[in-house]
């Protein structure tokens, strides 16, 4: 098995920071960070009631949903956004007072986490089958549905990839998440 590749059953649930939720850890930089000091980090949450987000001061972050009807999130009281379309990511600050409204029942969403200090970041939703090189700053690549073959293996719905620099092919009817984060 490659230490590139990082299977769905080898991430375990474990509390938000706040503990009001439940987070799959899927890859942090460096490795050995902490909750105050990797410089990124993305994760899977299960979102599963109104409970408020975890704040995050000094981390830019982007929400994707993966599965579920969604949800409305209250920024600082004002500003609202339905999360509610699959494979669209939404930029919100860390500091931001974050409460969600839920559009139906549990879902689970993809997270990426930069510290603004150290550089920016992005989610690329990726549908197109066939071969891809990987963007020169893509940390992690995450299939969201179907299968995608590297050279470290095949990779199912739920499992990632830290890429090198070689090609990856993207089955037909397959979503992949692309977290890209590079340096100021």
């Amino acid at each position: 098995m490659s230490f590139h590749v990082i299977r769905r059953s080898d991430t375990q649930p474990q509390p938000w920071k706040n503990g009001m939720g439940t987070t799959r850890e899927i890859a942090r930089f460096p490795t050995d960070a902490g909750n105050d000091d990797f410089l990124w980090r993305v994760s899977v949450a299960e979102v599963n009631s109104a409970a408020p987000f975890s704040t995050f001061p000094g981390i830019d972050r982007q929400i994707v949903l993966l599965e579920g009807d969604g949800f409305t999130m209250t920024l600082d009281g004002a500003r609202e956004h339905a999360l509610v379309v699959p494979f669209e990511p939404f930029a919100f600050s860390g500091e931001a007072r974050v409460e969600v409204t839920m559009a139906g029942g549990a879902t689970q969403d993809f997270n990426l986490m930069i510290r603004r200090a150290w550089g920016r970041g992005e989610v690329r939703a990726l549908t197109q089958a066939g071969s891809h090189e990987p963007d020169p700053s893509c940390v992690l690549l995450y299939v969201a549905r179907g299968t995608v073959t590297t050279i470290d293996g095949d990779l199912q719905a739920g499992d990632a990839w830290l890429p090198d620099r070689s090609p990856f092919e993207l089955a037909e009817g397959s979503i992949v998440l692309l977290a890209l984060a590079q340096p100021n």
